[in-house]
């Protein structure tokens, strides 16, 4: 079998890539019985003391590399930053690996480094190592890390949905995928739409100051908001029930998954999170979330049941199951 670009595309296929022939290759994965890469989180984290150090890694090789709303500058920041953030951590610092194609214009570069600096100032998180190297790669790639802290016993897992809790998304969903989508296929649709690329940690931190009891949360990015809920249930043992009519989808963007056959379920995000919440706390935790630009247009979508172990979605003409997609309608978004 040969590697195609469905394996790295989330959803199923990425899954069994990752639990058979990477995972099942590892033995030490973790560290002072923090969380590690087994658990497949958004990150891993390294009890010290009274505080655990989070820590995650994320590459991009997206195309294009400038698209409406951002780049693959200001997407490698966001993605990180918003890892850790999913995780209940307040971001430390980060560090950017650059791999450069030979005649990689200079002033796309600058460009680029240009726009990280503004991300991470958005994001209050410094870059402070790096690598740069030139090879033989179709287009730049960019690999961040980054580092959090978070009271120990304090991180947020994603498979830490309890029975009764409710979903909240941030926001409307899809912009990113199809953002891209359009950018790179040149479909002549009239829109101002554009990537919802941004640093999470500021939203996140709101909610959580205000008290909010929050028991797992995803950043609904490669395999959409569809993947993030499918894991969570998967993890937790329990289901999730969605209400179709509840869910946050801008015209725009319901308009050109309807022409082109994509389900905006399954469309990456990258400046969107899912979380399950106490029920007692979902009103205030929607307020706090709405008083913020990132979350003005956050919905209560569902909720956690505990008599089934799948996500499904109440329509206008019945229920149906939302799966866990094969992977991601559009690939190389992120």
């Amino acid at each position: 079998m040969k590697i195609t670009r469905m394996h790295g595309a989330g959803g199923k296929v990425m899954q069994d890539l990752i639990k058979n022939t990477i995972l099942g290759n590892l033995e030490n994965t973790s560290v002072n019985g923090g969380i590690g890469l087994k658990d497949l989180d958004d990150g891993a984290t390294i009890p010290i003391g009274d505080k655990e150090i989070v820590f995650t890694v994320d590459g991009h090789t997206v195309n294009p590399i400038f698209f409406p709303g951002g780049d693959i500058g200001r997407l490698s920041v966001c993605g990180t930053i918003n890892d850790l953030s999913v995780m209940g951590a307040e971001p430390l610092a980060l560090s950017l690996s650059i791999v450069l194609p030979e005649g990689f214009d200079i002033d796309e570069l600058d460009k680029i480094m240009k726009s990280i600096n503004e991300a991470c100032k958005e994001a209050g998180a410094p870059i402070i190592t790096g690598d740069t190297k030139v090879s033989n790669v179709d287009d730049i790639v960019i690999s961040s890390a980054g580092v959090g802290i978070v009271d120990r016993g304090k991180a947020i897992r994603d498979s830490g949905m309890k029975e009764g809790d409710v979903i909240i998304v941030s926001g409307n969903i899809g912009e990113h995928g199809m953002a891209i989508l359009l950018s790179r296929e040149g479909f002549e649709f009239e829109t101002n739409l554009k990537s919802d690329v941004a640093p999470l940690n500021n939203l996140i931190k709101n909610v959580l100051d205000a008290g909010v009891d929050i028991h797992a949360m995803k950043d609904p990015t490669r395999g959409g908001l569809a993947d993030s809920l499918n894991e969570m249930a998967e993890k937790s043992g329990l289901g999730i029930n969605i209400y179709e009519e509840k869910i946050p989808i801008s015209d725009e963007v319901q308009s050109i998954a309807d022409a082109l056959g994509i389900d905006p379920m399954t469309v990456a995000n990258e400046g969107k999170v899912v979380m399950a919440v106490k029920k007692e706390d979902a009103e205030k935790a929607l307020k706090v979330l709405r008083r913020h630009p990132l979350g003005k247009n956050a919905q209560i979508i569902g909720e956690v049941v505990s008599e089934h172990n799948r996500v499904i979605m109440e329509t206008i003409v019945g229920k149906r199951i939302v799966d866990t997609p094969i992977g991601d309608p559009i690939p190389r978004v992120c």
